[in-house]
C-alpha cells in the first residue's frame, strides 16, 4: 500500500465525526451524496455551507469558526482556489486533518496544513477511498 492509501485509511479509521465545507442541498452534486454515503457508513457529518440551516439531518454551520470543538477531520467540497483559506480555518478550529475531495488541490493548502501538523490528503474522493478500503463504521475499526 502507498502512503497515501496508508494516510487516507488511517484518516478514516482514526476520526469518526466528518467536518465537511461545502456540503451542498442538491442531490444531485457530489458535495451532497458523498457525505450522505460516509453518513450511512456510520461516520458522523457535521454540514458547513452559509446558504442551508439543515442537511442530512444535522445543523448546518455557515463557517468552520461556529463549529464546535472538537473539529477533526475537516473534508472539503470546494474550488482549488478556496482550499488554502479553508486550510487556514481549520488549523484556528483546531482541526487534525484536513482532506480535500477528488479534483481538489493545493499547493499552499498542503503548505498551511502540514505546518500546522494536520495530516493531509488531496485529489482523493472520500467514499471512494473508504469502499478500497472496506471500512464500514468508523467506531468500530
Amino acid at each position: 500500500m502507498d502512503a497515501t492509501s496508508e494516510l487516507t485509511k488511517k484518516m478514516l479509521t482514526e476520526f469518526a465525526t466528518i467536518t465537511v465545507v461545502g456540503l451542498s442541498a442538491d442531490p444531485v452534486k457530489s458535495a451532497h451524496s458523498v457525505p450522505a454515503a460516509m453518513q450511512a457508513y456510520g461516520w458522523r457529518v457535521i454540514p458547513v455551507n452559509p446558504h442551508a440551516d439543515e442537511l442530512l439531518g444535522e445543523k448546518v454551520y455557515r463557517s468552520l469558526a461556529e463549529v464546535p470543538p472538537p473539529v477533526t477531520l475537516v473534508n472539503v467540497f470546494r474550488p482549488s482556489a478556496q482550499a488554502a483559506d479553508v486550510a487556514r480555518q481549520a488549523v484556528a478550529a483546531g482541526a487534525q486533518a484536513l482532506w480535500l475531495q477528488l479534483g481538489i488541490t493545493s499547493v499552499e493548502a498542503r503548505e498551511i496544513a502540514e505546518s500546522n501538523g494536520l495530516l493531509y490528503v488531496e485529489d482523493r474522493c472520500i467514499a471512494v477511498e473508504r469502499a478500497r478500503h472496506g471500512i464500514h463504521n468508523p467506531q468500530a475499526a
